[in-house]
Formats: C-alpha cells, sequence, structure tokens
C-alpha cells in the first residue's frame, strides 16, 4: 500500500539530508516503521502522511545525535582541534529544530495544495514533478498532449506558489482565488 511512495520519499530524503545513502537508510527504517504499525492492525487513515512524518522525525533523530556525538567530539579534543571537529559534525542549518519545523509545515502545505488539485492535474504534476519524467513521456503515459500537461503542470505551480504566499501571509485568498478563476475565465 505504501510501497509506491518509496522514490518520492527518498527524493525528499536526498533533498533533506544531502546524502544518497542515509537517504535510502532513512526511508528504510520509515517503511519499517510504517510496516509495524500496519502489521500491529492498527488502522492508517493516511499512510502517505505517516510516512512522510516518520521520516522527518527520524532525520531530526539523527540530527540530535550528530549534535551529541559532536559535543562529545570536542570535549574530548583540544584547542582548535576540538572546534574543528564541532564545526565538522554540525548538522546544517535545515535540521535546525525551528527551520525543520517551518519546513515540515511548508512541506504539508504544499502536499496539502497539490492534493487539492483535480485528479489528472495533480497525476500530471506528481509525474514529473516528483517522478521526474518529461512532459513528453508523461503526455505518453497519461494519453494526453503535451500542451495538456504543460497547463498541468503550470496550474499545479501556480497552486504551490499560491499556498506559499498564503503561508507568508502575503494577500492569499485574493491569490488563491485568482489562480483558481483564471483556468475558468480563459486568461
Amino acid at each position: 500500500m505504501v510501497a509506491h511512495y518509496y522514490r518520492e520519499l527518498l527524493r525528499f530524503l536526498q533533498g533533506t539530508v544531502r546524502d544518497r545513502d542515509t537517504a535510502a537508510d532513512l526511508a528504510q527504517e520509515s517503511y519499517a516503521r510504517v510496516l509495524a504499525v500496519q502489521e500491529s492492525g492498527e488502522p492508517i487513515a493516511e499512510p502517505r502522511a505517516l510516512l512522510y512524518r516518520t521520516a522527518r522525525n527520524l532525520v531530526i533523530d539523527q540530527y540530535r545525535r550528530s549534535e551529541v556525538r559532536g559535543t562529545y567530539a570536542a570535549t574530548e579534543g583540544e584547542g582548535d582541534a576540538a572546534t574543528d571537529a564541532a564545526d565538522w559534525t554540525a548538522g546544517p542549518e535545515a535540521l535546525e529544530p525551528e527551520v525543520a519545523a517551518m519546513s515540515s509545515q511548508t512541506v504539508d502545505a504544499l502536499l496539502a495544495a497539490i492534493g487539492e488539485l483535480p485528479l489528472r492535474c495533480r497525476e500530471a504534476f506528481i509525474l514529473h514533478k516528483f517522478d521526474g519524467l518529461s512532459q513528453a513521456e508523461v503526455a505518453r503515459q497519461m494519453g494526453i498532449s503535451v500542451t495538456m500537461v504543460e497547463r498541468h503542470i503550470k496550474l499545479g505551480m501556480q497552486a504551490c506558489r499560491a499556498r506559499q504566499e498564503q503561508m507568508q501571509g502575503g494577500g492569499a485568498s485574493v491569490l488563491s482565488s485568482a489562480a483558481t478563476a483564471a483556468p475558468r475565465s480563459g486568461r
């Protein structure tokens, strides 16, 4: 059931941790934990959401462990070597708890915006943006024209931009209504 999200999750984790092997390990651990919940008989209303939440928590846990190891290594060393070790083991700013929480909220909001797209539009957008298919490949797979794929992708991008602006507090309702009204009015 959740297996078809693997490539999407792996890309998300690679972008987050910037290391292919670590991302693969985190994706595998995320799947193992979600499957354990599933096998326990507990109903999972949103398996994809649980998978992403589990992956995010694992990234945060990994960062915390690396911080503890970095602090320990710094106290064992002397002078500049200790400072260099602490700098080297520190995680990227993107894994700071506040930044990670904001990023998580942004990802959730963008996923919600994508989820609200019409079915065919969402399918074309996901195939192109998440699965990495070219517009021509998406058109062939969906049995539609490349022009229609371009329209779907454009609508998906507009929805994501509108959601980002809404999260930043800038004129959300105006932009959102303009983005949804534009395809109907022929602009």
